[in-house]
């Protein structure tokens, strides 16, 4: 396994089997407030992971034993002026695109507080995976402002509408069970399993095609919401675009010489 990091809060751990890699985020200090310079770090390391074409799953991990994040730096957002959260709010913006906009599958691992920003970050992932510990939530309203990592468009897409309204109005926190029951975590497990469980799945994605695997993606982000018809465009397209690659020829030949592929990842 390597490891890189990614200014002081950032590290990413690339492991040697499987084409996973780990995006943990590592200010435990501060459970892991995004601040400045965390949000520039996390987006940096994305565009890292996102031109890695070694890389075919990505896990977005916590250091911190009882938060995944709390979200924003409220102590450094309390000495900004007007002008400064001017200034900060594309860079803080960057660091949630940039794990939305991940062209590999990512899962994230979460425990403990998941709230505002976390959330956010946990939200930007496919899939989330958290443990009996997890309190998740978008508090924004509370202080003030709104989610603007992404809450507002990602919450109603996983948990409905009048649910994300309901959620975010009341800016409460939702535990691990509930948060399970309503479709805001996909699998709950057992506590101070969420890494391991997390990276075990991530592992499973990255055996299959990272030519299938980045498409699919694609296919999965451009159609939601589109209307029937305009889905299966963007289905047709993502299919062509690997239809006549070295993956597809691989998968079609292990599997009819009973055999692992071996995929080119072209």
């Amino acid at each position: 396994m390597s490891e890189e990091r990614f200014g002081e809060f950032v590290l990413v751990r690339r492991h040697e089997r499987g084409h996973v890699a780990e995006l943990v985020l590592d200010r435990p200090k501060a459970m892991n407030a995004v601040s400045t310079e965390m949000a520039r770090s996390i987006a940096g390391a994305c565009t890292a992971l996102g031109e890695d074409r070694d890389v075919r799953a990505v896990v977005l991990t916590s250091s911190h034993e009882r938060a995944f994040c709390v979200g924003a730096d409220l102590k450094e957002r309390n000495s900004f002026s007007d002008a400064d959260l001017v200034r900060q709010r594309p860079v803080a913006r960057a660091a949630y695109t940039g794990v939305l906009q991940l062209p590999v599958p990512a899962v994230a691992a979460v425990h403990g507080f998941a709230l505002g920003g976390g959330c956010e970050l946990a939200l930007s992932c496919d899939v989330i995976v958290a443990d009996r510990t997890a309190v998740m939530g978008l508090p924004e309203v509370s202080v003030g402002v709104i989610p603007g990592g992404g809450g507002t468009q990602l919450l109603p897409r996983r948990v409905g509408s009048a649910r994300a309204a309901e959620l975010i109005f009341t800016a409460r926190r939702v535990e691990a069970e509930e948060a399970r029951e309503i479709g805001l975590v996909d699998v709950l497990v057992d506590e101070g399993r969420d890494r391991e469980d997390a990276l075990a799945m991530a592992a499973r994605i990255a055996g299959n095609s990272p030519v299938g695997l980045r498409a699919a993606k694609r296919a999965l982000r451009l159609g939601h919401g589109l209307d029937l018809p305009a889905g299966l465009e963007v289905e047709d397209a993502a299919w062509r675009s690997v239809a006549f690659s070295g993956d597809r020829a691989e998968g079609v030949a292990a599997f009819n010489e009973k055999r692992r592929p071996e995929w080119p990842g072209e």
